[in-house]
């Protein structure tokens, strides 16, 4: 089932019982944050949230813990809620094969029903603003998908950027910037300012939950999102032309924000309880001006709430950025089983691998740091063999356990591009990494693996355990 708009998630969500509508009066701080974490802290059945009655904020409309939950990742990419982690991943990966699935045009988007531009934009009226975090330098927008184009190819369809980027609220009608230097907006506002030239951008709120997480995927610079879109939902994404910069942004969006990253200017950004469970200081970052909103009639606003895991953007990012790294190192290296790099945005991936000779895991492990999208990320490798489940973490704590011995199975990499938001990296952006080798050393024997009926014991002890609690 493929969703053209929140709303419709949303219900959908709401039919399942799985959004949970809070209706008595809350305070924007610290109540809406502060649900939003105990949902998370709920476990594998937290439910997403909905406010419509906030003190301070007439008509507000708040969704939050969207993608909270596994099952909720689940019904987004329409497949049953019990879907496991692991099947989660497979299905994307077998998905992603499909690319490219070329999207729709379709007239009369309805967030065109509201305009405001000019002097009379007013991003505090109407968006109801509130902090994440206790220590937050403001108001920031969290779960947007931000346009931008490649200035040297405005044309080119496929150097079209859909990402996500924290913006902080600055004024009524500016926001600071972050864009991280491995993402393809910096790229862009990079080539803007060398000509001298403002970089458009167009900022797209509340979207249906699939733009959300391809997003937040890390693509090659010529691969689109929209295109990544329609394989994902099975249905070709429905897209629509913003009017003031003429960017492709979704069809089904709450709220349209256009103007420009005005070129070669920095002011303080910061700072904000990132994904990695910190909060870095403030920086100078670009600023946008905005210039237009378009909103549909009583828009929904989504936010998203950060920390440590299992946060929602942990089930939100988590599987898609499994799939680039199992795709460039199985590219390569055929003998890779599975690749779990949902910790941290990928800054720890837990890879399974057959092994060719010896030495090989440790070199699977890594390329997987020097891979185009381990590149940045990709900290801590830890290699398993295609014994252990990696997302399966008491097989893995068992891997490690028993198979390392720490004089000859670490291997440290100086010197190595990361994120600048790891907190671990000193200087922000530079790192050491480190590959565990966790697989079965050749000359110490074997390891006990289970029977070939297993499986299907697994599967039978399972529908028992069903049929029991039906009754």
């Amino acid at each position: 089932m493929a969703y053209d708009d929140l709303r419709s998630f949303l219900d959908e969500l709401d039919r399942r019982r799985r959004l949970l509508r809070v209706t008595e009066e809350v305070a924007p701080e610290p109540d809406l944050a502060a649900a939003a974490d105990a949902a998370c802290r709920i476990g594998e059945d937290a439910p997403a949230l909905y406010f419509n009655k906030v003190t301070g904020f007439t008509g507000a409309r708040i969704a939050m813990n969207v993608h909270g939950s596994w099952a909720d990742h689940a019904i987004a990419l329409g497949l049953p809620p019990d879907t496991s982690v692991k099947d989660q991943v497979q299905e994307l990966i077998r998905r992603w094969d499909e690319v490219p699935v070329e999207p729709e045009r379709r007239p009369a988007p309805p967030w065109a029903r509201n305009t405001v531009t000019g002097g009379d934009v007013d991003l505090f009226a109407v968006l109801p603003l509130f902090r994440r975090n206790d220590g937050d330098g403001g108001c920031h927008l969290d779960k947007a998908a931000v346009v931008s184009r490649d200035p040297e190819a405005p044309g080119d369809f496929g150097r079209q950027n859909v990402g996500t980027c924290r913006m902080r609220v600055k004024g009524r009608n500016r926001l600071g910037l972050q864009p991280v230097p491995v993402h393809d907006i910096a790229v862009h506002l990079r080539k803007a300012e060398e000509r001298g030239q403002d970089l458009p951008v167009a900022i797209a709120l509340g979207n249906e939950p699939v733009i959300s997480i391809v997003a937040g995927a890390p693509l090659g610079y010529e691969e689109s999102e929209y295109r990544l879109a329609g394989a994902l939902r099975g249905a070709p994404a429905p897209i629509a032309s913003a009017p003031l910069t003429g960017l492709d942004v979704p069809w089904g969006s709450e709220v349209i924000l256009e103007g420009v990253v005005e070129a070669r200017t920095r002011e303080f950004e910061g700072p904000f309880g990132e994904f990695a469970g910190h909060r870095p200081g403030g920086r100078r970052m670009p600023v946008i001006r905005v210039e237009r909103i378009s909103h549909r009639d009583d828009p929904i606003f989504e936010a998203l709430h950060l920390g440590m895991p299992w946060t929602e953007i942990d089930h939100l990012t988590g599987p898609a950025t499994c799939v680039p790294l199992h795709r460039q190192l199985k590219a390569e290296f055929p003998e890779v089983r599975a690749v779990n790099a949902m910790y941290g945005h990928g800054l720890l991936a837990i890879i399974s691998t057959e092994r060719r000779y010896g030495g090989f895991a440790r070199a699977v492990g890594t390329r997987a740091m020097t891979t185009p999208y381990g590149l940045g990320r990709c900290k801590l490798v830890i290699m398993v063999g295609e014994d252990v489940d990696p997302f399966d973490l008491p097989q893995v704590m068992w891997a490690l356990s028993t198979k390392v011995d720490p004089a000859i199975d670490l291997a440290v990499l100086p010197a190595i591009p990361v994120l600048g938001l790891a907190p671990g990296s000193e200087p922000p952006g530079n790192t050491d990494k480190l590959v565990i080798d966790a697989t079965t050393p050749d000359l110490r024997g074997g390891c006990d693996r289970d029977l070939p009926e297993t499986s299907r014991w697994i599967a039978r002890l399972t529908a028992m355990l069903a049929g029991k609690g039906d009754s």
